[in-house]
């Protein structure tokens, strides 16, 4: 954290500077978001949030009683923080149950395998699947081989999950936990298990969800921890033949109601177009679900409420959204983006936390190019609080990705996730994993993100969306 404070010293010698080319209401707005900064770093709001959730709800898997459980705990925790407005919009989620997972190597070297179910995935016969495994290094290779080469067998993907600061290895290799069972099945195979999505070299698989094709046959689906991986890989040099038996027992119970929950700190004079924070509510079954998403969950409502308590409320209104199923592919992002298409024009600018508990370092904008430099002109008093100012690229977070299409302006505020994908998924996404000072500089961030977006008079849209 030295590094960081001596950043922040540094970058704060830049604020009255920047307030000097501004005129006196460019000047205000500065002077609140420096207050609402250092509100933020003396709070630990954020993290209460986050030991709260994790402990009193823990693991919250869309669809299950802990899920409602969550939901009631996030409208309790929003009206008693006194927001103006708390609601909550009901989702359509699916039911799925893990059950449980095991692996064992029959032949040459018989032994057993740490795994883990992929959510969605369809349970084995009661007997277990006994194959062998063919492995392959990426999905594409997996996609390269002919129709009804894997009959009567169970592929391994063995893809590597490379370290890197903005998390951009995940992306390489997610397609073989969410494709992989499609790719597998169209050539045969009678399941599939793949190298856990994850940088760690822990003894514990990454699960995450996966997705099936209705044209193509349901196939069991599972995750290798990495020392597991590596233990096939050491036995496939030493012997083609490698016999591996699965025995998995995940169920699927339809559909249940879940709830994206809301709260809002309403603009005092537009208080129809919206600036919105979100990070979403539910988490996997394995771990407390502390970084993958309690964290957002802490951020942006701490960030709302320092904005809710000022003297005088922003223009705009502040929509802290925390969303259901994320999980399960984006679930209460759409759900929330088909309630309120009517009123999208009006959203000024959308950002989600959903990348652990990093430090920020940058934002990210997707606005029109017209818009672009204004906007990051405005943005600068972000820079006393250690987060550079970056490119027109942003896609927003997972649950507003898919508002750019729709027209609205969407900014990332880019955490330090080198070791995020050591815990995510898995068992040990756990509350000693948060770092509290890191969590308030994020809270920082956000509160001054947002309250400068509410306050700004540009036009961020292209031409073609208004």
């Amino acid at each position: 954290m030295q590094n960081y404070r001596r950043t922040l010293l540094m970058a704060s010698l830049l604020v009255p500077l920047l307030a000097c080319q501004h005129t006196q209401p460019k000047s205000e707005n500065i002077q609140i978001s420096e207050q609402l900064q250092q509100q933020a770093l003396a709070s630990s709001l954020a993290y209460d949030l986050v030991e709260s959730l994790t402990v009193e709800v823990g693991p919250r898997l869309a669809g299950s009683e802990k899920d409602l459980i969550a939901v009631q705990w996030a409208e309790d925790k929003l009206t008693t923080l006194g927001f103006d407005k708390v609601y909550k919009e009901p989702v359509k989620v699916p039911v799925w149950d893990r059950g449980d997972a095991k692996a064992m190597v029959v032949a040459p070297y018989p032994q057993g395998l740490v795994i883990t179910a992929l959510g969605g995935s369809v349970a084995t016969p009661t007997e277990g699947i006994t194959a062998p495994i063919v492995r392959f290094d990426t999905l594409a290779a997996l996609k390269a081989v002919p129709k009804g080469s894997l009959t009567g067998k169970i592929a391994f993907i063995d893809h590597k999950t490379e370290r890197h600061t903005t998390g951009k290895g995940y992306g390489k290799t997610v397609g073989g936990r969410s494709r992989g069972a499609v790719a597998a099945a169209s050539k045969g195979a009678l399941a599939i298990v793949i190298r856990s999505i994850g940088t760690d070299h822990d003894r514990m698989a990454h699960t995450g969800a996966m997705r099936y094709q209705d044209d193509v046959p349901r196939i069991p689906a599972a995750a290798l921890s990495s020392p597991d991986a590596d233990q096939l890989n050491l036995m496939l040099k030493r012997d083609k033949n490698v016999v591996l038996q699965l025995k998995m027992s995940p169920q699927s119970h339809g559909y249940a109601t879940s709830y994206n929950v809301i709260a809002e700190v309403t603009g005092a004079t537009k208080p129809d177009e919206i600036v919105l924070i979100g990070a979403h509510l539910d988490s996997w079954d394995e771990g407390t679900g502390a970084l993958d998403d309690g964290a957002g969950v802490g951020i942006v409502t701490a960030a709302g409420k320092l904005i809710q308590d000022l003297p005088q409320k922003p223009a705009r209104t502040i929509r802290v959204v925390l969303y259901a199923a994320e999980e399960l592919g984006l679930i209460g992002g759409k759900a929330y983006a088909k309630a309120h298409k009517d009123e999208l024009a009006k959203h000024y600018i959308a950002a989600e936390s959903d990348f652990g508990a990093g430090l920020i370092y940058q934002i990210d904008y997707r606005v029109s190019e017209q818009a672009f430099k204004d906007v990051l002109a405005i943005s600068a008093p972000m820079t006393a609080n250690g987060v550079a100012m970056g490119t027109n690229t942003a896609s927003g977070g997972p649950d507003v990705s898919m508002l750019p299409k729709q027209g609205v302006p969407v900014a990332s505020l880019r955490q330090d996730g080198r070791d995020y994908f050591d815990y995510h998924h898995t068992p040990n996404d756990t509350l000693d994993k948060v770092n509290p000072e890191s969590l308030q500089q994020n809270v920082a961030a956000y509160a001054q993100f947002a309250y400068l977006m509410a306050q700004s008079e540009i036009d961020l849209r292209p031409l073609a969306t208004k």
